[in-house]
């Protein structure tokens, strides 16, 4: 069993910056493949980073390129996302997710192909 624990989300201004803390335990944290996904009041949850086990592969949904980092810290057996030029439009319960049994280098970008997530942290960024 995995479990994953989000923290750093809160209330900041258009333009601010927030990082995201997800911290595993349970299993051994170099074999999970990492994500971020993002859900809004009345939307579906939706894509934003992933990460490989090694850390070498990231990938980014298209409106969060150049403003949003996904980076792990294996030792500390932590996944951050490093939010930068947050818009409005990034507010959001944000939930980390991981799955195992994955190659070296694969990153998942569908919801459907991780089996644990967690609780979830609220980011509101206010206009």
């Amino acid at each position: 069993q995995v479990q994953l624990v989000e923290s750093g989300g809160g209330l900041v201004q258009a333009g601010g910056s927030l990082r995201l803390s997800c911290a595993a335990s349970g299993r051994t944290f170099s074999t999970y493949a990492m994500g971020w996904f993002r859900q809004a009041p009345g939307k579906e949850r939706e894509f934003v980073a992933a990460i490989s086990r090694s850390g070498g592969n990231t990938y980014n949904t298209d409106s969060v390129k150049g403003r949003f980092t996904i980076s792990r810290d294996n030792a500390r057996n932590t996944v951050y996302l490093q939010m930068n030029s947050l818009k409005p439009e990034d507010t959001a319960v944000y939930y980390c997710a991981a799955d195992v049994g994955r190659s070296y280098y694969t990153v998942l970008k569908i919801a459907s192909e991780y089996t644990y997530w967690g609780q979830g942290t609220q980011v509101t960024v206010s206009s």
